[in-house]
């Protein structure tokens, strides 16, 4: 049976892990109820990739690793993720996954050159998204959590362009038709965030950023979230329907 495949491909902070758990539970949690078997792999500490034959769907979570240090898990995951886009496997690529996403298609990441982007930041959608199905429902601004110095530089050739901000050009794509990459952070919440520019502070500040600041305009976020759980939804339905496809009874799949 195919299963929808969380790859965990990295640890938060220890006190936010202590407090609020870490990258997968978020995610798990911002999906929300998938009518689908669901299963978290620990992908930095070895645990092996699936088949793209076995996945439902695909999330690769956030990450405190570089892309460019070209991790050998990292390198191995990048090396799989063709296998999926071929496949036509939904993936959905949060921060460091959105940048593997990127690079395996043809794209180029690195240090973004303005640096660290941090905090709850207005994202604003592109006319593609009006026939995307993960974005279509969003407003045309919405809200979102974020925190990266690394950025997709260089959209992969058949890339899509789908939201931005200010600072960050490409803060959503998509390559084919149903595998997406998300800079911002749909899985976290305001807990989350705040802790993150608590856990930078000291970083922040001596750049000369305003930590208070980022910390009071720290907001709700839940059309970001509702990315992730479209992504869900759009899973069940593919199950479903190659259910229907392949059996002529449009019972549920259970």
């Amino acid at each position: 049976m195919k299963r929808l495949y969380v790859l965990k491909v990295g640890t938060t902070f220890p006190a936010t892990a202590e407090r609020l758990g870490d990258f997968d539970a978020w995610t798990m949690s911002a999906l929300g109820n998938v009518d689908c078997e669901t299963c978290v792999l620990d992908v930095e500490h070895g645990a092996p990739l699936p088949s793209a034959t076995e996945c439902a769907g695909v999330v690769v979570t956030g990450s405190h690793s570089m892309v460019t240090d070209e991790l050998p898990w990292s390198i191995q995951l990048e090396k799989w993720i063709p296998s999926l886009l071929d496949a036509g496997t939904p993936f959905f690529g949060i921060c460091y996954g959105h940048q593997l996403l990127a690079r395996a298609a043809g794209g180029e990441v690195d240090f973004h050159p303005r640096g660290q982007e941090i905090g709850t930041v207005p994202v604003h959608l592109l006319p593609d998204c009006a026939r995307d199905v993960l974005f279509r429902t969003l407003p045309q601004t919405f809200l979102a959590h974020v925190s990266h110095s690394q950025s997709v530089l260089c959209l992969p050739e058949e890339a899509t362009r789908l939201a931005f901000s200010s600072f960050e050009p490409h803060h959503a794509f998509r390559v084919g038709e149903c595998a997406w990459g998300v800079q911002f952070h749909p899985e976290y919440n305001t807990a989350i965030m705040r802790s993150y520019i608590k856990e930078d502070t000291a970083d922040l500040e001596s750049s000369g950023r305003d930590a208070s600041g980022l910390l009071l305009a720290v907001k709700e976020t839940p059309a970001a979230a509702t990315t992730l759980r479209n992504f869900g939804r759009l899973v069940e339905d593919r199950l479903a329907n190659k259910y229907i496809r392949r059996t002529g009874n449009a019972a549920d799949n259970t």
